[in-house]
């Protein structure tokens, strides 16, 4: 298989990358990693006018800490770098364990995770993890630079806010409260395919009890998802076994899976349901050490 003709651009700039974007109104795709864009060339799903590549442009590759405990991310950082990184593993553990779920090694060296939030793949483990940890990302566009909340830049399967001349920038991850614990399921067929269901928790103990809870899903709706209802079961109590079962039973009623190949909705609500207490009980026994 082969992709259609393109021409090809590779600005220095962001503002001459959105600028390309612009002239073609719609006819341009970024290009980075090319993880997903390149399979999709390839099946003929798109047929672009020219490819904008931004890779040379500097300093969209950069983990930076923000000063504040949080970190701000740059949109050509790849998953590897993810992975790997020291400072990630210290401010967001929940971050580097969810990394070595996506895909394989190669795809990891190349996929970036500005990429990976702009493509929207339900399925894909970066859209759930940044709304788990309350990011931000910066957009830029004609119309200038403009923040958005992670919950609210996707919209659907393959589909977010980004307009046509708009290029996501850098990810800001805020610091996670002190007391906080993590956990992370994910189940697929074989390592390195895309998951049936996964979760992804936080908790935070504060005298005893969840002060804060964060619970964040994919694979079972049409984009991944918070699950504010379980969220709420969670928060004020000490995490018994009633509480997790309710939590858990919260989110098989907010998911909307699809039947397929891999795997009938509703294996994957019970699936769900199930992913999520592990993590609940991985967050909860983290959380106890760290408040100790």
């Amino acid at each position: 298989m082969k992709p259609p003709p393109f021409a090809y651009e590779a600005p220095t700039s962001v503002a001459d990358a959105v600028a390309l974007l612009a002239k073609h109104d719609g006819e341009a795709k970024i290009i980075a990693g090319g993880q997903s864009l390149t399979p999709m060339l390839n099946f003929r799903l798109l047929a672009p006018e020219v490819l904008v590549d931004i890779n040379r442009i500097d300093g969209l590759g950069d983990i930076v800490d923000d000063g504040q405990g949080g970190l701000t991310i740059g949109a050509l950082v790849r998953h590897y770098q993810l992975e790997t990184s020291d400072l990630v593993a210290d401010r967001f553990p929940v971050l580097s364990a969810a990394m070595r779920h996506v895909a394989h090694l190669a795809i990891r060296n190349r996929g970036t995770i500005g990429g990976s939030l702009s493509h929207a793949d339900p399925a894909a483990e970066l859209p759930m993890i940044v709304q788990l940890l309350d990011a931000t990302l910066t957009i830029v566009g004609s119309g200038g630079e403009r923040r958005v909340r992670a919950e609210g830049f996707f919209e659907g399967a393959l589909t977010t806010v980004l307009a046509d001349d708009e290029i996501v920038t850098e990810v800001a991850l805020p610091a996670l409260p002190p007391g906080t614990g993590w956990g992370f399921e994910e189940v697929a067929r074989r390592a390195g395919d895309f998951a049936m269901a996964s979760a992804a928790v936080t908790l935070t103990r504060v005298d005893g009890v969840v002060g804060d809870a964060r619970i964040a899903v994919m694979g079972v709706h049409d984009r991944a998802i918070r699950i504010p209802d379980a969220e709420a079961i969670l928060t004020g109590s000490d995490v018994d076994g009633a509480a997790i079962t309710a939590a858990a039973d919260a989110v098989r009623a907010a998911v909307e899976p699809d039947d397929d190949l891999h795997a009938s909705a509703q294996f994957r609500r019970h699936l769900i349901g199930v992913l999520v207490e592990r993590a609940i009980g991985a967050a909860w026994h983290r959380a106890e050490g760290e408040s100790q």
